[in-house]
């Protein structure tokens, strides 16, 4: 029996957040339900699942299976645990023919197969790239862990997110005092180091800008938190943070649907009560991706323009006054911005404005590798795998001579990186947000 490698939520705390445990003798009949549904209202998937040919491409493109080199790891054959499935029970032959047909019947072995290799997937979209077809495994998993949620079946990781986004309106589950303190804490660092008053605004009504960083700027990237803030107080905006919802991270998007909907929710409430027409996401990959394609999308029309930090940025940043910094620097580009958010010479614009000497890894853009650590898969037990999924990503850092800063915008890659650079002896250079280096370069009087 293949034994998960995360450590999983328990019935109370999933029924806490809303999604009680199914019995164990129910969960196949239920899974079976809950993939029907889908057929519906995630028909791509089902075409995806009818459309592959197995032909391997995928494999030698994949991180995941290239850094762990379990076959299950390789898309086509993590797919091919849900198609399987699928056959079985919604096509003809399936159901007269079983295993001759390749179909196989769900039973608790293949939910924990599902639990264990569909979190080992980063939802990266690389597959999808490099496929004759455009198959993309990312839909394929969503929709497995979507299934696993709505049994009851999750990571505890991702159920101690939820709980904290439910109760806090952020992921680390800061408390509106812990925000007010620790934006009080860089305004002092902002005035200590440019003897300027700037102010990060919290809840002020009648802000034309809300302002959604993630919550890691408040506690270990504030200088991506102060390089934004820097940048709106140069440009005169008149902006805020919302306390109801501190996160540009969505995680519903990477387990469970219906969250990512309520986040979106949260997203739109704080927007129109404070008066805002413009919402700027921080730097955030998947986060991005949820608010561009599915705030309108899954939730319904807003009243309200939705922008990336670095696209913002970049429109200004030929205008804004610089002092570049001495630095030989290269750019990690986040899967959801690359493959699924459109953020591409964005971030470039602004690097080879802020910075002496940028220089690309190699592959790059939309072929750039996963850091290893995103759709969520940052929970420490976990810690080894997560290793062996950032392989590629580490020797892509290491073919670069004479580093100086690995430039990481996405809060999760931040997470995940620089554990990643030490893991693989490739660790003596700087590594943090593009923010953090707009903050840095910006002279302000």
């Amino acid at each position: 029996m293949i034994k998960p490698p995360m450590h999983v939520a328990k019935a109370k705390e999933t029924a806490a957040i809303g999604f009680p445990l199914t019995a164990e003798p129910d969960q196949p009949d239920r899974a079976i339900e809950r993939l029907d549904r889908l057929r519906e209202s995630m028909r791509s998937v089902m075409v995806m699942l009818e459309t592959c040919t197995k032909c391997g491409r995928c494999a030698e493109q994949c991180h995941s299976y290239l850094g762990t080199e379990d076959y299950y790891n390789v898309p086509a054959a993590r797919a091919e645990l849900m198609r399987r499935v699928y056959k079985r029970y919604f096509t003809l032959q399936g159901r007269l023919f079983g295993r001759f047909a390749g179909a196989e019947e769900l039973d608790g072995a293949t939910l924990t197969k599902w639990l264990t290799y569909f979190y080992q997937c980063n939802e990266c979209r690389r597959c999808a790239l490099f496929c004759p077809f455009g198959i993309d495994t990312a839909e394929i998993t969503i929709a497995a862990r979507h299934i696993l949620s709505e049994l009851g079946i999750m990571p505890k990781f991702m159920q101690g997110i939820a709980a904290n986004m439910q109760k806090t309106g952020n992921n680390m589950g800061l408390p509106a005092p812990a925000i007010a303190d620790n934006a009080e804490f860089m305004e002092d660092e902002m005035q200590e180091e440019t003897g300027l008053t700037i102010k990060i605004p919290i809840d002020k009504p009648n802000s034309d800008v809300l302002y959604i960083p993630s919550s890691a700027d408040f506690f270990t990237n504030v200088d991506t938190m102060i390089g934004a803030a820097k940048l709106f107080y140069h440009l005169g905006l008149n902006w805020t943070i919302s306390t109801a919802i501190l996160e540009a991270a969505n995680f519903g998007l990477l387990f469970n649907l219906d969250v990512m909907k309520e986040h979106n929710r949260r997203l739109s409430d704080a927007a129109r009560q404070l008066g805002a027409k413009l919402v700027i996401q921080g730097e955030c990959g998947h986060g991005w991706r949820a608010a561009k394609m599915y705030t309108q999308g899954a939730n319904g029309p807003v009243d309200f323009q939705i922008r990336h930090i670095l696209d913002f940025t970049a429109e200004y940043i030929d205008r804004l006054p610089l002092q570049k910094l001495p630095l030989r620097a290269t750019l990690h580009d986040p899967c959801n911005y690359g493959r699924a958010g459109d953020l591409i010479e964005q971030p470039r614009k602004i690097l080879r404005a802020v910075v002496t000497d940028f220089v690309e890894m190699t592959p790059n853009r939309e072929e750039n590798f996963c850091c290893g650590g995103g759709s969520g898969l940052l929970m420490e037990e976990m810690k080894e795998i997560r290793m062996q999924l950032g392989k590629k990503k580490a020797e892509q850092v290491k073919a670069i001579d004479n580093l100086d800063y690995l430039v990481i915008p996405c809060s999760i890659c931040k997470a995940q990186l620089p554990a990643v650079m030490e893991y693989y002896g490739a660790d003596d250079f700087k590594m943090g947000g593009l923010m953090d280096l707009v903050g840095k370069a910006l002279v302000l009087k």
